[in-house]
């Protein structure tokens, strides 16, 4: 993959598989984990279903039980197959340490805490929410990611290195979104109790809090361990707490 040219979920799955059978061949012990988590599925939302399952399935029983959670919502609207695939996309895209498609998909953590966030969103959205819940309680106990299903997020979304991410009930968060570790996103004490409201192209730096009623504007950068309970301007830098604002653009008003 090239650029920032987003592809189909069926195109990425073809070059998943091409990846595939390429590092199988140059190791044959490798291969047999790529045979189950890849070339046995038919396509992406097959993969996803499986990943998740494994991911956060403890025992056979469990596993089954979230497979078919996954494979209901993946299959029941394709569209989440195509944020998941956007999503991969924009790891590679992002991260100079990923040179294919393969490591982001078998082993962050991250991206398997948001595409169980995509099913038990979907669970909430059709009256399932006991098991929406219950993807939540394992992806925070077994991957460290705590999303609640109430929360909307849209695709092209990183959580880099993804332990201690907590991002709460309601919250909004855009396209195009990297949220690295330790980051809080919920409401705050005072009321009324609304929740942030993320948009597109955000930078979340490590540690950062960003609590209440609150607008981050389209490609604001948040800095590490900042806490930010105030609207922050689109192109905006915010760092420390208090916050403060730099790097502002001219039509941005001052901090």
């Amino acid at each position: 993959m090239t650029g920032a040219m987003t592809v189909t979920s069926g195109d990425l799955w073809r070059q998943m598989r091409a990846e595939a059978h390429h590092a199988g061949a140059a190791d044959p012990i490798f291969g047999r984990v790529l045979v189950d988590a890849i070339l046995a599925h038919d396509d992406l939302g097959a993969a996803l279903s499986d990943l998740i399952g494994r991911r956060l399935g403890g025992s056979a029983a469990t596993r089954a039980r979230f497979t078919a959670f996954a494979n209901e919502a993946l299959h029941g609207e394709p569209d989440l197959v195509e944020a998941a695939s956007r999503d991969l996309q924009a790891i590679v895209f992002r991260d100079p340490a990923i040179a294919g498609l393969l490591p982001p998909m078998l082993h962050f953590k991250g991206y398997a805490a948001l595409q169980a966030w995509r099913v038990s969103n979907w669970l909430w959205r059709h009256d399932h929410r006991d098991a929406a819940l219950l993807f939540q309680n394992e992806a925070s106990n077994v991957l460290q990611v705590s999303i609640h299903p109430t929360a909307s997020i849209g695709s092209a979304v990183y959580l880099d290195h993804a332990t201690g991410i907590v991002i709460g009930a309601n919250v909004v968060i855009g396209d195009d979104v990297t949220i690295l570790q330790n980051v809080s996103i919920g409401r705050s004490s005072e009321l009324p109790a609304r929740s942030p409201r993320i948009g597109c192209g955000v930078y979340i730096g490590a540690g950062a809090s960003i609590l209440g009623d609150i607008s981050i504007g389209d490609f604001a950068k948040i800095g590490a361990d900042t806490v930010v309970t105030s609207d922050i301007p689109a192109g905006c830098t915010a760092v420390g707490y208090p916050t403060r604002l730099t790097n502002c653009p001219e039509s941005a008003p001052a901090a």
